[in-house]
């Protein structure tokens, strides 16, 4: 299985191996006979291409010296060598699906995109029609063959020849670039020559992948016309501003930014690699000296010498870039400042306006002390016919003692009661423990040492006047 199949097969659900055998076939009489299975072959190709792609699998176009994301160079035999299976061979109706993305605007011919004045979006028949005057004669029999004109699942079924423009991955990195620029509110940091824009952005918009320049130039045309976002002369680009009405065009000042940053930018690794070689110099010229080699130590610490002077002036030069980029960011956020502060004082006079002046406002603010002055005035009113209702506090006193001796007694009778049901309860209990014990049964007692010879008398008589006795 070839990589950029195993890439489809392992990413894409709608290319597992269940459905290769479908998609490898020469689904075009499907248009037909079946519309969903042959709409749904159609979209597994297109999303998957445009997929692959995106994360850099597909071959390198044939001029191209790297891998482009947003671009699909589907003419010649590398991509078909790319999708060839020892199982399934080459897929064939292919140049059917990539045919059907380029009626549907999802594949754009790249020349066309770059040259059209009208936005991709525009549905306009004029632009229609321009857009159609430039397709491929595949591209127009494909066309005639959906209406019903050439016989459907006949004819050549070649892939369309040029580069496209894949709609899906380019509005993919229109959102990374939106992203990735909504933190730049700076007019100097949202302002780049060409080359330091691809430098910026060519490899942080798709992760871990770089843009080609083919790639930059799609994207920065598509940004400009197409979304809005940037506004550009060809040499020098800014990322437009809402509150800044001159962002629609490039000034003089923005020019001047973004050479300035590409300089900077250029000498800050000019230092950096001057560095290096000052630091590898005395390496080699410390290696000479433990080797004993006197020409070659003194040749590496000449050279050290030269590069040392070389980076000093660098860095100097370097410093007073850094020194003018910051005047300018600074005269650039004055700007802004200045046009806050005049917005600022034309909303004040507005709203100042609308409130009238500071008499209007006094007026106000008598006709409040006044309506305050009858709230208080009907206040005291109120207050003094309260006020001739006098009430005796001694009679309130006397009451109130009168109510707490009432509830003093009623709480002692009712405490008086419950202790008589309680001695009562305690007499009953002793009773019935009384008339639990037998009666002793009356005999001659004999007289015996200590006796008294009396006879005990037996106890009788009833419960009730048994209570009556002092136990």
């Amino acid at each position: 299985m070839s990589e950029l199949l195993n890439y489809l097969v392992q990413n894409d659900q709608n290319f597992r191996r269940a459905r290769l055998p479908a998609l490898y076939s020469d689904f075009r009489s499907q248009k037909t006979l079946n519309p969903d299975g042959y709409a749904a072959n159609v979209a597994a190709w297109k999303r998957g291409l445009a997929n692959a792609a995106l994360a850099g699998q597909l071959p390198p176009a044939a001029k191209s010296t790297g891998r482009n994301h947003l671009l699909l160079e589907p003419d010649g035999d590398a991509l078909m060598r790319s999708l060839e299976s020892k199982q399934f061979g080459r897929p064939l109706a292919l140049g059917t699906a990539l045919q059907d993305a380029l009626s549907a605007g999802e594949l754009l011919p790249l020349s066309q995109f770059l040259s059209a004045s009208q936005s991709i979006y525009t549905k306009s028949s004029s632009s229609l029609a321009s857009w159609a005057a430039g397709m491929p004669l595949a591209v127009l029999g494909w066309g005639l063959r959906q209406v019903g004109l050439v016989a459907i699942g006949g004819g050549d079924d070649s892939l369309p020849k040029g580069q496209f423009v894949v709609l899906q991955n380019l509005e993919i990195a229109g959102k990374a670039f939106a992203d990735a620029a909504a933190d730049r509110t700076s007019p100097f940091e949202r302002t780049f020559s060409k080359a330091h824009f691809g430098r910026t952005f060519g490899s942080s918009l798709l992760e871990g992948r770089h843009l080609s320049e083919a790639d930059l130039e799609v994207l920065i045309k598509f940004l400009s016309r197409d979304k809005g976002l940037l506004v550009t002369d060809g040499n020098t680009i800014k990322i437009r501003s809402a509150e800044d009405p001159s962002a629609s065009t490039i000034t003089e000042e923005d020019a001047a930014i973004g050479s300035l940053k590409a300089l900077t930018e250029d000498l800050a690794q000019q230092t950096a690699a001057l560095s290096a070689r000052v630091d590898a110099l005395a390496l080699e010229a410390q290696d000479a000296v433990v080797r004993k080699n006197r020409v070659a130590a003194l040749a590496a610490l000449r050279s050290k010498k030269r590069a040392e002077a070389l980076l000093t002036t660098r860095h100097a030069t370097l410093a007073q870039l850094e020194d003018v980029a910051a005047k300018m960011q600074q005269a650039a956020d004055n700007v802004a400042l200045v046009r806050v502060m005049q917005s600022s004082t034309a909303a004040l006079r507005s709203l100042n306006a609308r409130v009238g002046g500071a008499e209007k406002v006094e007026e106000v603010l008598d006709g409040l002390r006044e309506q305050m002055g009858e709230v208080d005035e009907i206040g005291n009113i109120i207050s003094e016919a309260g006020a001739a209702v006098v009430v005796d506090e001694g009679e309130v006193d006397d009451e109130f003692e009168e109510m707490l001796r009432e509830e003093r007694e009623k709480e002692e009778q009712a405490e008086k009661v419950k202790t008589e049901e309680r001695e009562a309860e305690e007499t009953r209990r002793k009773l019935a423990e009384l008339e639990k014990l037998a009666p002793v049964p009356a005999g001659p007692v004999g007289v015996g040492e200590g006796g008294s010879g009396r006879v005990p008398t037996p106890v009788t008589g009833t419960a009730n006047e048994l209570g009556e006795m002092h136990i």
